[in-house]
């Protein structure tokens, strides 16, 4: 995502960009697929359209706990679309705009050579030098590039599912946020009438079902009800759940190297409740280009970069920790009722800084 919004931005800059991507075509990935304001305005300035790739608009945000639930209506406009239907408009995108991608190759190491440029090794042995890289491996780690681990030992899944039509017409146009010992998870409508359902435990919660997705989400149902309720019927579409491990959520990269600007979730890992991640990776890669159009040094732009994030990131991290709170879990849907407009204040004060209306200068064609 990252790497293809700055790709593109650089390409119509009349920059000679290489994207570099291992996945020989796009496919669906661990994501809570929530387009916020901002990274509609952001992807719309690319030139994505994603009404036109069959986006479901999301009006309301939704909390359940146990047998209670909660919701109140977005304060910003949102929509919902799954990674292979955008990663594929974005690939498609940079292509148009002179980007030389090369898809089915993954980096193997990036180093700087004697002569003060960075060089890619990739896995076919072939190499490519540059002055700059802009690093966006998302939640893979690149050797010798690696950020800390992850203290929590967080997992990730991700299955799709055809709801009962009751379910799908009472889940409706909600970003639902359910919540269990251990963890939680977001379900919500992408195209073709499907419900993506994305969560995430501690490694522990998950080795107490016994390493195994079906004692996962049994487990889960009986915690919440509401969840069992939604699930209920429903059609599992993928034969096995997409998994991802060890994501460092609140991490904040601090300092880079000279001529290697890092973005997305190379640069900040946001709390997947916020439903921030899509916007995190447009918004850094907005303003790593800036900054490089700017001629400012990544060895400046980074730290500015974290500054700048920082009180969402604490934030964000701060509310995380009360979703697991087996206390706020049991007394949060009876709260958000009384006051709904928590949860508008916590989505907005969650959010990356708002683009300016008008097409970013970095994105704008």
């Amino acid at each position: 995502m990252a790497g293809c919004a700055a790709s593109i931005a650089l390409a119509r800059k009349g920059k000679s960009v290489t994207l570099i991507e291992r996945e020989p075509t796009p496919r669906h990935k661990v994501c809570g697929e929530f387009l916020s304001g901002e990274a509609l305005d952001d992807l719309r300035a690319l030139g994505i359209d994603v009404a036109s790739l069959g986006a479901v608009p999301i009006e309301y945000v939704r909390l359940a706990a146990a047998r209670r639930a909660a919701e109140a209506p977005l304060p910003f406009p949102a929509a919902s679309l799954t990674r292979k239907s955008l990663d594929t408009a974005l690939i498609a995108e940079a292509i148009t705009a002179g980007v030389s991608v090369k898809c089915g190759r993954s980096v193997q190491s990036l180093s700087r050579t004697t002569a003060n440029r960075w060089q890619a090794i990739l896995d076919d042995g072939s190499t490519h030098e540059a002055p700059t890289v802009f690093l966006a491996t998302g939640k893979h780690d690149l050797r010798g590039h690696a950020r800390p681990r992850d203290p929590h030992r967080w997992v990730a899944f991700k299955m799709y599912y055809r709801l009962s039509a009751a379910q799908t017409a009472d889940l409706g146009d909600a970003s639902e946020l359910t919540l269990y010992s251990g963890g939680y998870g977001g379900i919500q409508p992408v195209e073709g009438g499907v419900a993506n359902f994305c969560c995430v435990v501690q490694q522990r919660y998950f080795t107490r079902a016994g390493l195994r997705w079906e004692g996962l989400i049994a487990n889960m149902q009986k915690d919440c009800p509401h969840l069992a309720m939604r699930l209920a019927g429903a059609e599992p579409l993928l034969a096995k759940p997409i998994t991802v491990t060890h994501i460092p959520y609140g991490y904040l990269r601090r300092t880079t190297e000279e001529g290697l600007y890092c973005i997305g979730d190379q640069a900040a890992v946001i709390p997947s409740f916020t439903g921030d991640g899509i916007s995190i990776a447009l918004h850094t890669a907005r303003s790593a280009v800036s900054a490089y159009l700017a001629a400012e040094p990544a060895t400046i732009f980074q730290p500015k970069l974290r500054s700048a994030m920082l009180p969402q990131m604490r934030l964000a991290e701060a509310a995380a920790n009360g979703l697991n709170n087996a206390l706020a879990r049991a007394v949060l849907p009876f709260c958000l009722r009384v006051w709904p407009g928590a949860m508008r204040v916590t989505a907005t004060l969650t959010r990356v800084t708002q683009p300016p209306a008008v097409a970013p200068e970095a994105f704008a064609n």
